[in-house]
């Protein structure tokens, strides 16, 4: 996936699509997480930035970065489909990771804190 198309995918958008984005964050993102525990090695992350995402001490634009990822990652319909084992994987971690890069400074520990507690309960 090229670079420009993750920042596309990437880009907050409206105040009404980042809406959007955090309500299909919030109502599918830990039925997606459970369909995945074992096809991405970096779960523990992927949860810390759902976590980093609805805190509200998280700054306006690094929470929209996330929503977006996290709203890629539980969509059905994106570039590679997620049906092809493994390589329909590939566009969803390319998307994370880049949100993941953009915003390393506010994930912070209780995030992960949360996150381990949360993927030792599923």
């Amino acid at each position: 996936m090229d670079r420009a198309r993750i920042q596309e995918i990437l880009r907050p958008g409206t105040a009404d699509e980042q809406e959007d984005k955090e309500k299909t964050v919030r109502a599918s993102f830990f039925d997606k997480v459970r369909q995945n525990l074992k096809r991405i090695p970096f779960m523990e992350d992927v949860v810390a930035s759902y976590y980093c995402a609805t805190d509200s001490r998280t700054p306006i634009a690094s929470r929209a970065i996330l929503f977006s990822a996290l709203a890629y990652f539980i969509m059905p319909i994106d570039v590679i489909p997620d049906m092809f084992l493994f390589l329909g994987m590939t566009d969803d971690i390319a998307i994370l990771l880049a949100a993941f890069k953009a915003v390393q400074g506010n994930i912070r520990p209780e995030h992960y804190d949360r996150a381990r507690e949360t993927l030792d309960g599923l």
